[in-house]
């Protein structure tokens, strides 16, 4: 089977050169932000592990063909090139950004069907231009490069007066106050949200809240008990909750891959589900997920 990014030469068939290549960190700003300038430039993160990027992939490579060159297609995959995703702070893949004139100004996450891919790539082919919502959603997210947590909150905020139902801005909103640690704000910018609201920050905010509630407050108990048995897997696993819960996510994270290596099974796997718990809140693309999907590799692929 063909993988998204394993086109012959990086190229959808059909499609003229250049259209459609694959990228890297080193060769971003040439080939996405420079280009972008004169072309409208959509950029599709992706993982050779993601199953729905296999999905979206050649949608993307027809859409983007059938559109003539007025749009350009980069693929970028992000275990070998992480450092733009986090930028963007893609959460989860396939991860899509359409950049114009060197900025990004529309985007999805997740697979979509082949003609809400179209009407993406037509829209951006015919208009190539940022909605006053998206700029705003730029200006937040330049905010928080620099760690200006204000000017971030202030788009956020204008942006929700727009249209209180963006779940970009909400989404950010929230994650904002999360990694403050001001999770009751956070939880009641999440009640704006519909039910079915798709964002990856929204996602990972209540995986957090979700961390924060089911944590016990103190972990001298389970430690002790863990020090007289550590196969005690009852006391790691409530540990790892302690642990992720006071935000100390890595510590967690080795707990439970230290209980999945003594007994995987264990009480339905219930230490690798709490660990994918950690993983979406803290990110598919951050350090402690990377690091944490190695560790579990090299235990369940031992």
């Amino acid at each position: 089977m063909t993988l998204i990014g394993e086109t012959q030469g990086g190229q959808g068939k059909g499609a003229p050169a250049d259209l459609i290549k694959d990228a890297t960190d080193a060769s971003f700003m040439a080939d996405v932000v420079e280009a972008s300038k004169t072309t409208p430039v959509i950029v599709d993160f992706w993982a050779t592990w993601c199953g729905p990027c296999r999905q979206l992939g050649p949608a993307l490579e027809n859409a983007v063909t059938a559109a003539k060159g007025a749009v350009k297609l980069v693929k970028i995959d992000i275990d070998k090139n992480p450092a733009y995703a986090g930028q963007l702070r893609v959460q989860s893949i396939p991860a899509v950004f359409a950049f114009v004139d060197g900025r990004p100004v529309d985007g999805f996450m997740g697979a979509l069907p082949d003609s809400q891919v179209k009407a993406f790539v037509d829209r951006l082919a015919k208009q190539g231009g940022a909605s006053p919502i998206d700029a705003l959603l730029d200006l937040a997210r330049e905010s928080l490069e620099v760690n200006d947590l204000g000017g971030a909150a202030q788009a956020y905020a204008q942006a929700l007066q727009m249209d209180p139902g963006n779940a970009r801005a909400i989404g950010g909103l929230a994650r904002l106050y999360q990694q403050q640690g001001d999770l009751e704000r956070a939880a009641e910018v999440l009640e704006l949200a519909a039910p079915d609201a798709k964002d990856p920050d929204i996602d990972a905010v209540r995986a957090a809240l979700a961390l924060a509630a089911d944590a016990p407050s103190e972990t001298a108990e389970f430690e002790q008990r863990l020090a007289a048995d550590p196969d005690d897997h009852e006391a790691r696993l409530e540990l790892a909750k302690a642990l992720a819960g006071s935000g100390r996510m890595m510590e967690a994270v080795d707990q439970l891959i230290e209980s999945i290596r003594r007994d995987r099974e264990w009480n339905d796997q219930a230490a690798r589900k709490q660990l994918l718990t950690i993983f979406e809140a803290a990110g598919p693309v951050s350090e402690v997920a990377k690091q944490g999907r190695r560790k579990l590799s090299s235990i369940l692929f031992s």
